[in-house]
Order: structure tokens, then sequence, then C-alpha cells
């Protein structure tokens, strides 16, 4: 299977890089292109971004699937793929300071915890997040009246590095520090495995970026985000 260039951070190409380091046991594809299985996450990348790539990545999609890329350039695709979505994103790194707040716990979701996993994610679009998203990694949540109310779990896992992912709190209990409290907690988990932390924001998000410097993340780099589907 080919590889990224020696010379390449990881994080240049964070699902290339996943795909054949730790999470390479969920990689479909072959050695010009890869991506996750559709029900785990859309993510996809290529060795290059030559025609006989794309024609590979093309060949492991189906359908109206979509494949969503982050490139450290910006993505121009042939005739037989439409681009959904082209924007940029930060990538952002560093482990969240620990927040504590009294009387609230987090708890450890799993499978028996889609369903809720699938409506707040829904409801408050942190990026994509399907059935088996939860498998990739330690996912944490917080209830309140046994109702999940806010999470945060790991998605992508580049060489040492770990992402965090689906940070999201209801309309209704935002303002309490619950996000805040989970970055903490997953960045800590992280760590604990001698791991790095880091995310990834769209640069238009300009609340959530300050937030993340507030808690002592740095921006590492921007990242092109492509969203590509075959045109039927």
């Amino acid at each position: 299977m080919s590889v990224v260039e020696p010379s390449t951070h990881p994080l240049d190409r964070p699902i290339w890089s996943a795909l054949t380091t730790r999470q390479r046991t969920l990689a479909e594809g072959g050695a010009r292109a890869l991506r996750y299985p559709a029900a785990v996450a859309p993510f996809a990348d290529m060795v290059d971004m030559s025609p006989e790539s794309f024609a590979a990545l093309g060949a492991i999609m189906s359908g109206s699937e979509i494949a969503v890329l982050f490139t450290p350039d910006a993505v121009t695709a042939p005739a037989e793929f439409r681009i959904v979505l082209a924007e940029t994103g930060e990538q952002m790194i560093g482990a969240p300071a620990r927040r504590a707040i009294d009387g609230v716990e987090t708890v450890t979701l799993g499978a028996g915890d889609v369903p809720a996993m699938l409506a707040l994610t829904e409801l408050t679009k942190p990026g994509p997040f399907s059935a088996r998203t939860h498998e990739l990694g330690t996912f944490l949540g917080v209830r309140v009246d046994g109702e999940l109310v806010a999470m945060a779990g790991e998605r992508m896992k580049p060489a040492n590095y770990t992402e965090m992912t689906a940070v999201c709190v209801h309309p209704s209990h935002r303002g309490r520090g619950y996000g805040q409290l989970l970055l903490g907690a997953i960045s800590r988990e992280i760590a604990a495995r001698g791991e790095i932390p880091f995310l990834h924001v769209f640069s238009g998000n300009t609340s959530a970026i300050a937030l993340y410097r507030r808690q002592g993340m740095k921006i590492r780099r921007s990242l092109h985000v492509t969203v590509l589907q075959k045109r039927m």
C-alpha cells in the first residue's frame, strides 16, 4: 500500500494517515484511495490527486454516497465528481483545560446510546455522525434527568494523534460549561494513553475557535474540507 511521503506530517493528511496507521483495519480501498466504512464515517483520501486516484476513489463509492476529504491543498475534481462543499477548516492541537462542574458527572456512551447520540447530533450538527461512529473511540456524555444533553468523543487516529469530535450541547442546556467539561475529559483520556489530542473546526466558526483557544489549544494549520459525490 502506498503511504504519504515521509516528510509529510501525519496531521497534514489526517484521514490518509489514520487509515494507514492505527485505523488501517477499518480501511476500505487500495493503494490509491481509502475510506472508512460508510456506516462509520464519510471520510476518504487518496495517495495523490491524479486521475487514477480519483478513479480509484470513485470505485469504492456507490450510489449517492459522499466522500469528505481533508487536504492541505484545494481539490480540483474531474468531471465525474460533483463538489458538494468546499470550505476551509482550522486544525487545532493541544489538551483543553480541565473543567469540573459541581453535581455533574460524565458517562461513557456505547451502542445502547446510539439513538440518543444520533438525535443530539441531528439537532446540533457538529459534523458527520453515523450509526457506527461511536466505534472509533471513547465517547462521553452528560445526562440531565435521563436525557443525553451533551457529548464529545474520538474519531480519526493518525499516528500518535487522536481527534476529538462530535462536541455538541443541546440548545436548551448551553452556557453551563458542558462542552468544556467533556473536551477536558476526552483530552485526559487521550493524553493518558500517551497520545496528542487535536480537533477540526470550520474557519468561519469563530466562536468555537475562540473557545478552544481559551482552553489552551492552538491552531496548527488550515486544511481544505471538500465533499465529493459521484455524478449519476
